[in-house]
């Protein structure tokens, strides 16, 4: 015969209320909403907990400079080692490829469009922009692709939640910004952008246009409720790409592009593209591969295979070079 007391205990839990953590940007909390939504919809019940980070706080100086990779995530996950959350949403591009003990990256849910794209005041792509115009972005990897296309516009670092660079515009500061579409459609602005900014010209970042949710590697109650939540060709794809970051140990602020992909033939096509400035002009490599890919260790394979193959083009002098002298 069953325990009523155990019986009861299951119950409890079942119900218990869960607590997932968030930045209180407004694109943070979009994507968050996003996956509560989802959560409520399966019968849960769900309450957003708003923590601050310091990339948060700092908003007055270029990312680069705050500190060491994490600055969006260090905080939501000492709430979360520390019982104060159960879950913790985080753009996926946003994490270091170094895992937090205790913690598990267990949940990718289906990724949007990764790629960047161009928001100019006259409608001009960006090879179509006026010679020397001014475009806004705070990403080194954005701004030293634009100097590969484009060597004569000028670049301005702005930071900033998505409405604030867009109001740049429309005060006349900028000709274009680039944003990430993911966030821009989030938010529902897709429909401003100029232009979608795709490789083999543009990578996007590792990761770009994922959402991970991340949770106490002991919580297999929480491992269980995201489950239906988790979308394997994009799990697989960011892991391809994380390994390949990893490998290249550049860390999410460096010039570095990648983007996986599912073929109709079932295999994940992988490249990736590292960028160095030298004086005004612009280096890069490139590599791709493809395999079969139905576990996280094949998907990491892989990774580790394009970016071997892009170290050896000359990948490490150039990113060691970046390393030494992160423009302002």
């Amino acid at each position: 015969m069953a325990d009523p007391a155990r019986k009861e205990e299951n119950m409890l839990a079942e119900n218990k209320l869960l607590r997932i953590g968030t930045r209180g940007s407004q694109l943070a909390r979009a994507q968050t909403g996003q996956m509560i939504a989802w959560l409520r919809r399966l019968g849960h019940d769900v309450e957003e907990v708003i923590i601050s980070t310091r990339g948060d706080i700092r908003q007055d100086v270029p990312i680069a400079r705050i500190g060491d990779d994490g600055v969006f995530v260090r905080e939501l996950e000492r709430s979360l080692l520390e019982g104060e959350i159960d879950a913790a949403v985080h753009s996926l591009k946003d994490l270091p490829t170094a895992t937090t003990p205790g913690l598990d990256l267990t949940c990718i849910p289906e990724r949007e469009v990764p790629f960047d794209v161009i928001i100019s005041r006259e409608g001009a792509g960006l090879r179509q922009l006026a010679p020397g115009a001014v475009i806004g972005t705070a990403s080194i990897r954005r701004r030293v692709q634009v100097q590969a296309i484009r060597p004569d516009l000028e670049i301005m670092p702005i930071r900033g939640n998505v409405d604030s660079r867009l109001g740049r515009l429309e005060d006349g500061s900028l000709d274009a910004v680039i944003l990430a579409a993911a966030g821009l459609s989030r938010l529902g602005h897709g429909d401003r952008a100029t232009e979608v900014l795709q490789p083999p010209d543009f990578w996007p970042a590792v990761a770009q246009g994922a959402l991970v949710i991340q949770i106490r590697s002991d919580d297999d109650r929480m491992r269980e409720i995201l489950k239906p939540l988790d979308h394997q060709p994009t799990h697989l794809a960011a892991v391809a790409e994380r390994a390949l970051l990893a490998t290249l140990a550049g860390g999410c602020l460096a010039p570095i592009g990648s983007w996986g992909r599912f073929e109709a033939d079932g295999s994940l096509h992988l490249g990736g593209r590292v960028l160095a400035t030298t004086g005004k002009s612009v280096a890069s490599v490139t590599a791709m591969a493809s395999a079969t890919v139905a576990t996280a260790l094949e998907a990491e394979t892989l990774g580790h295979q394009v970016a071997s193959e892009l170290l050896r083009q000359g990948a490490g002098p150039m990113l060691e070079r970046m390393r030494n002298g992160i423009p302002e």
